[in-house]
């Protein structure tokens, strides 16, 4: 779910809701209420802990993070060097979410067709939109992690596309991770210079900004998850699965990027020097070529992981 989520186009929630513990996720979730502070209060963390289903959420957010500094590492060298091959493996595995999700589901009737349509129809203009441009301001970046992590909660709808989308990616998912993971080692190492480092400690504090924002936005949206699944479950899956067939278009492999430029068609950078990105220019590939028959192949390893999970999900599921 961390490589997920950090990976635009693509839905840490989609992991969850194909592998079968997506409800458990959400419910887990709710638990943060009032109740789980006031055992906090009262000193009774084991309390606290078995209440939360801790050991599930530990265990989740723990594979989180550490997929953010190995295996999402990974996934950035490879998107920088391979993006096509990259992007047709979770294309792949969102073809192969839409098919065993719309597969497995038992609602289909008009008025559920037309919550499919509408899932489509957001899936679809969220693709379109065009990103907008960084801002460091700390209010806005809170605002940035309660909406980015909608990633993890709701299937099909991309937390980092989003961020792409609020023109906050790079600054928040590129340059303050590794601003945290740089300050680690130099901490480990017992070198300290970096707390002389305005640069560095700016990234710092937006990285606290952004994951507090995206502890509220957790909460907030498994509750009101929670509360759509108990009483409009069929619905909620209808526009879900819309909203992953909408996304589709985000993840097509064959994209070049298209950055801002000026009046004489010079790439604009943002305060970090880094272009800033206005939208992706689609096109088909060379079907003739080893490329696109490599990145062909990915695709059906795409599908083919996701029937994977599907079938550890439903064996998972309690008869």
């Amino acid at each position: 779910m961390g490589t997920a989520n950090k990976v635009p186009g693509v839905s840490g929630g989609i992991v969850a809701y194909v592998g079968g513990f997506y409800e458990e996720f959400i419910r887990s979730l709710q638990r943060l209420d009032l109740k789980s502070v006031g055992f906090i209060r009262r000193g009774k963390f084991s309390e606290f802990y078995k209440y939360i289903n801790g050991t599930f959420l530990s265990l989740l957010l723990l594979g989180e993070f550490i997929s953010y500094f190995t295996v999402s590492k990974v996934f950035d060298l490879l998107i920088a060097y391979q993006p096509i091959l990259v992007w047709s493996l979770f294309f792949g595995m969102i073809v192969g979410s839409v098919y065993f999700l719309a597969r497995n589901y038992e609602g289909w009737n008009f008025k559920n067709i037309l919550f499919l349509i509408a899932g489509m129809t957001i899936g679809v203009a969220t693709s379109l939109m065009d990103p907008a441009t960084q801002n460091d301001n700390l209010f806005f970046v809170f605002f940035c992690g309660m909406v980015s992590v909608s990633g993890m909660t709701i299937p099909g709808l991309s937390g980092s596309f989003i961020l792409i989308l609020l023109g906050n990616y790079v600054l928040l998912l590129v340059d303050s991770i590794n601003a945290f993971f740089d300050v680690s080692v130099m901490s480990f190492q017992g070198n300290f210079s970096w707390w002389n480092d305005p640069e560095m400690l700016l990234l710092l504090k937006i990285l606290t900004v952004f994951v507090l924002g995206s502890l509220a936005g957790l909460i907030s949206f498994s509750h009101l998850l929670g509360w759509t699944m108990r009483y409009y479950r069929k619905q909620t899956n209808a526009i879900i699965i819309g909203f992953i067939t909408g996304s589709l278009g985000v993840v097509w492999p064959w994209k070049k990027e298209v950055f801002k430029r000026d009046e004489n068609a010079q790439v604009i950078v943002d305060a970090m020097n880094n272009p800033i990105l206005e939208n992706y220019d689609r096109y088909w590939p060379e079907l003739l070529s080893l490329h696109t028959l490599a990145a062909l192949i990915l695709m059906v390893a795409g599908f083919v992981i996701v029937y994977l999970l599907d079938l550890y999900g439903n064996k998972s599921l309690p008869s």
